[in-house]
């Protein structure tokens, strides 16, 4: 049998080339771009929440128009009936309520937030929670002597359901409110 040799050394090395200098790679506005989305956030937020909310609400009609049943139109209408009355409970109305304290009335300002508060003299119990401030009505001129007894009319906006709640409150009871 032949022998052959086995030359398991590498081959040389190519010579070696010069690498011409340049300056280093930088991406620009990357970190400013950072800064500037983290900074506002919020409003990135608020954006995609509004993008969200228009893609349901487009969505929303087509999807409930498969659902509905084919063949009897009348059961159809029966929960959109249901979902009206739904809806309304809990679409914000304005109330007119009197708050006992007429001082602390001329400290709320259109827009503020209230907890309104009834006490029947041994307990009280918060009636409306968060409630926004719509208008505060200017006491008249003759009511002014009396404004301590009677106390001044502020007006809210609060579901209806909360809005009942205010009435029957403020016909048995004393209301006050404090700011949110």
């Amino acid at each position: 049998m032949p022998q052959v040799s086995a030359d398991f050394s590498s081959p040389s090395p190519p010579p070696p080339c010069p690498v011409p200098h340049f300056a280093p790679v930088r991406v620009r506005g990357g970190r400013r771009r950072l800064r500037r989305l983290l900074r506002h956030r919020r409003r990135a937020m608020a954006a995609g929440l509004a993008v969200t909310a228009a893609a349901l609400v487009a969505a929303g009609p087509r999807d409930a128009e498969r659902a509905r049943p084919q063949g009897n139109p009348a059961a159809a209408a029966v929960p959109a009936r249901e979902s009206e009355r739904g809806d309304r409970a809990a679409a914000p109305v304005t109330a007119p309520v009197r708050i006992a304290d007429a001082e602390t009335v001329r400290l709320l300002h259109r827009g503020d937030r209230v907890d309104v508060v009834a006490s029947d003299g041994s307990a009280s119990k918060v009636v409306a929670a968060g409630a926004r401030v719509t208008e505060v009505p200017e006491p008249q001129e003759g009511a002014a002597e009396g404004a301590a007894e009677v106390g001044a009319l502020v007006v809210l906006s609060v579901p209806r359901a909360t809005a009942a709640r205010l009435a029957g409150a403020g016909a048995s009871m004393r209301l006050a409110v404090t700011l949110c």
